[in-house]
């Protein structure tokens, strides 16, 4: 009986195939220079926002964010009471993110990085200062983080704090106030909001701003790049008008789960 290649106890693939084809090529990116106008939106333009809170049935509050390429699920948990750790007057906040293994262009290790590690930073402090933690003594507030689609450390970390903060309001977590971020940065001197990863690629510094918009707090501001103090200014200028119609969509959001519920 003459041998063949085939392995019965393997998958095997097809003998010919071809490469995807996508909307966006990488040869649309290589023809994209500093200087040209933005494709698709206005410099001050943000990304139209779906949130859809109460996702997650299982979990105390939840949420659901997509901002085009960015899509993340947050779930909250708690609060709950720890017998192991020691008396404490103020809660813990605990938040963790986790990249799925499919959310970027190269395929991640289910294991946590340096990048997860920064994220959940910038997140928890944003919200450390709107959560009443001085109400839940010796309790622990776990937030879990899934980024399904990455379009930016920038994307993932305001969508991680807008999806975190109406989950802890689905949740029933007295706070301050809704916390709502946004980003900018700088392209050949112009102010663009809320970019994409091509965008900070090609931009000189970028502004990470979080803030609670009903008491006109801030919580939180990351910069990165070579930036002066009045390019900063500017683009935190920028980030806090467009942070009060974030706050509209997220209330929004809440008001009609609220009444589906």
């Amino acid at each position: 009986m003459a041998q063949t290649n085939f392995d019965r106890r393997r998958l095997n693939g097809p003998e010919d195939s071809s490469r995807p084809v996508f909307d966006d090529d990488d040869d649309t990116i290589a023809k994209w220079s500093v200087g040209q106008p933005r494709k698709g939106r206005k410099p001050g333009d943000i990304r139209p926002i779906f949130l859809k809170p109460g996702l997650i049935s299982q979990a105390t509050g939840s949420a659901y964010i997509e901002t085009d390429k960015t899509k993340l699920a947050c779930a909250v948990y708690g609060p709950r009471q720890s017998r192991s750790t020691t008396y404490n007057e103020k809660g813990r906040l605990n938040i963790e993110v986790k990249f799925a293994p499919f959310s970027c262009k190269k395929r991640r290790t289910p294991i946590r990085d340096a990048e997860d590690r920064s994220i959940a930073v910038q997140i928890h402090q944003a919200l450390l200062s709107a959560v009443r933690l001085e109400l839940f003594p010796k309790s622990t507030i776990d937030i879990f983080i899934t980024v399904l689609e990455n379009d930016g450390l920038e994307g993932c970390i305001t969508a991680g704090t807008v999806a975190a903060s109406a989950a802890l309001a689905d949740a029933g977590i007295e706070m301050l106030g809704l916390v709502v971020a946004c980003s900018a940065t700088l392209v050949s001197s112009e102010v663009w909001l809320d970019p994409t990863e091509e965008e900070t690629v090609h931009g000189v510094g970028s502004v990470i701003y979080s803030c609670i918009p009903a008491l006109d707090i801030l919580s939180n501001v990351w910069q990165t790049g070579q930036m002066s103090v009045e390019q900063v200014i500017q683009c935190m200028e920028a980030c806090q008008e467009r942070c009060a119609d974030i706050h509209i969509v997220v209330a929004q959001a809440l008001l009609e789960n609220a009444k589906l519920s």
